[in-house]
C-alpha cells in the first residue's frame, strides 16, 4: 500500500515495531473486532504515531476494516493518513501526531478502568527518542505514585531518531528511570515472540505500572533498511517494494488466495 499510494511514509519505525503489535494482537490483548466497542476491551494507544503503517497492518490482518480501506493510504478520499485518527471501530483508540503524548492518554484511562472496577489494561507503545519528552516522565512518575497496575508502557527502542541521532536516554537509562519512578522493568528482544509474551503476562500479584523495554532494529526484515536512518521515512517505488518482498519469507500467491 505504501507503493501505491506514491507519497513518503515512515517504514523504519514501523519495521521496528511490527513484532510487538503482532504479539499484542495476536495473543496478549483481549480484542474483537467484531465487538469493536466492548466496554472491556484492552486498549492500545500508539504514542509514536509515525509508526502508524505497522498498526495499519496488523489491524487489517485481525480483520478490523477491508483490503479496500487498507489501499486507501494516503491518497486522495481515503480512510487514513499517515498517522492514527481515533476511529474505535476500526480499532483505532487515540489520535497521534505530536509525540509525549500517549502515555499520558493511556494513564486517564487506565485510572478510570481502575476506579470503574474495569478489568481492561492499557498498553501505550513509545519510541525512545520519544522518550526525551518531559511529557512522558511526568506520567511515569504519576503513574507510579497512583500504582496504575493495569497501564503498560512499551518502549520500541531500536536506537534512532527522526534526526539520525541516537535517543538521549539509552535502553539502560530508560530501565532505571522507569524504575526509580515505580515501575516494573522488564527488557526484551523485540523481536523475540516468546520473550514478548512472557513480559506481557499479566501478574496479578503485581502491584506497580509495567514498562517493557523493547531492544529492536528500526527496518527490521529488509536489509538495506535494516539499522538505516534513511529509510525512517521513505519512498517506496515499484524496484524498492520488489527487492523488499524478495527478502520477506512469505508465499505471496498463497496468502492471497
Amino acid at each position: 500500500m505504501s507503493e501505491r499510494c506514491g507519497q513518503p511514509t515512515h517504514l523504519g519505525g514501523s519495521l521496528s515495531e511490527i513484532d510487538i503489535l503482532n504479539t499484542l494482537y495476536g495473543i496478549v490483548m483481549k480484542h474483537n473486532p467484531a465487538q469493536p466497542l466492548d466496554e472491556t476491551r484492552d486498549i492500545f494507544i500508539l504514542s509514536k504515531g509515525h509508526g502508524f503503517l505497522g498498526q495499519l497492518s496488523v489491524l487489517f490482518h485481525q480483520g478490523y476494516f477491508s483490503e479496500r480501506d487498507l489501499e486507501g493510504f494516503q491518497t486522495d478520499a481515503g480512510e487514513f493518513i499517515s498517522h492514527p485518527v481515533r476511529d474505535v471501530v476500526r480499532g483505532i483508540e487515540s489520535s497521534n501526531g505530536s509525540l509525549g503524548q500517549g502515555l499520558s492518554f493511556g494513564l486517564g484511562i487506565a485510572v478510570g478502568s481502575l476506579a470503574m472496577g474495569n478489568p481492561r489494561r492499557t498498553y501505550v507503545l513509545m519510541g525512545d527518542s520519544e522518550c526525551s519528552e518531559g511529557s512522558v516522565w511526568e506520567a511515569a512518575i504519576l503513574a507510579g505514585h497512583l500504582r496504575t497496575s493495569n497501564l503498560v508502557a512499551i518502549v520500541d527502542s531500536n536506537g534512532h531518531g527522526n534526526d539520525g541521532y541516537g535517543p538521549v536516554l539509552g535502553r539502560r537509562d530508560l530501565a532505571r528511570a522507569f524504575s526509580a519512578f515505580g515501575w516494573h522493568v522488564k527488557e526484551v528482544d523485540g523481536h523475540d515472540y516468546d520473550q514478548l509474551q512472557i513480559a506481557f503476562e499479566h501478574d496479578s500479584s503485581n502491584r506497580m505500572p509495567i514498562a517493557v523495554i523493547c531492544k529492536t532494529v528500526k527496518g527490521k526484515g529488509v536489509s538495506f533498511m535494516e539499522d538505516n536512518n534513511d529509510w525512517h521515512h521513505g519512498r517506496v517505488t515499484s524496484r524498492v517494494l520488489e527487492r523488499a518482498l524478495d527478502e520477506l519469507p512469505i508465499d505471496l500467491e498463497r496468502n492471497a488466495s
